[in-house]
């Protein structure tokens, strides 16, 4: 079982509203970024992790790191190009039932529980899944006057979480497609139900947060503090 990590890490980082990109910001002394690297890398059956990362990025130099297993490649404007790139960059060395796993770089939180799991649930599985947690707070839907018109049941909503896992040949095809019909998914799963695929929903932790504010860094810390305690 061959497992390949794309790392989509050529935002930058407008709603969070700093000069640095976000997968750049000090999370306890480290960046973002290599948490989300590091974490995939306990992993054993994972060959590779590519990062995808924007053409102007100066700040992956400045790291000086080298991390074995870890490679980048340049990014696209779309999410999805920056993943279609590091698919091309595995062009004959991948198979096309290899598995892809695709995790936000700015969710450092990954639990290490959750990244077995998801790897030993779908194992068998011909499509994938992805990471998910339900939605537990009421959901109100409101006009252009923000006044509530529809209470939405939450029974069977999930929020997407990652790591995303796809067959090789089915991820690329997926997002070749998109491009073709000039659509946008905001994520891998939405690319391959596009197709008419149906990937399964893995139940995963709530505290694998995506950093998008300032106010995130202090959860994160808060989380990465606990988990530190929990392997001790």
């Amino acid at each position: 079982m061959r497992i390949w990590a794309i790392l989509p890490a050529a935002g930058i980082g407008r709603r969070f509203g700093s000069a640095l990109p976000k997968q750049y910001l000090n999370l306890c002394g480290i960046p973002v970024i290599l948490y989300s690297i590091h974490r995939l890398l306990e992993l054993q059956e994972i060959e590779k992790v590519i990062v995808s990362l924007h053409p102007d990025d100066q700040y992956w130099s400045e790291l000086n790191i080298k991390i074995p297993k870890v490679e980048t490649v340049l990014g696209g404007d779309e999410r999805s190009d920056s993943v279609a790139n590091a698919l091309d960059s595995l062009e004959g060395i991948a198979e096309n039932t290899d598995w892809i796993a695709v995790h936000d770089a700015v969710r450092p939180c990954l639990s290490m529980s959750d990244l077995k799991k998801i790897i030993s649930e779908l194992k068998d599985e011909k499509i994938g899944g992805i990471l998910a947690s339900p939605i537990v707070d009421t959901l109100k839907k409101t006009d252009e006057n923000m006044t509530i018109t529809k209470t939405i049941d939450r029974n069977q909503l999930w929020s997407a979480l990652t790591p995303q896992i796809f067959r090789y040949d089915i991820l690329k095809k997926a997002l070749s497609v998109q491009r073709e019909r000039s659509s946008v998914s905001t994520d891998e799963a939405g690319a391959v139900e596009a197709l008419g695929y149906k990937p399964r929903i893995i139940p995963g932790e709530p505290t694998n947060i995506k950093i998008t504010e300032e106010k995130d860094l202090a959860l994160a810390e808060h989380i990465i503090f606990s988990q530190a305690e929990k392997s001790c």
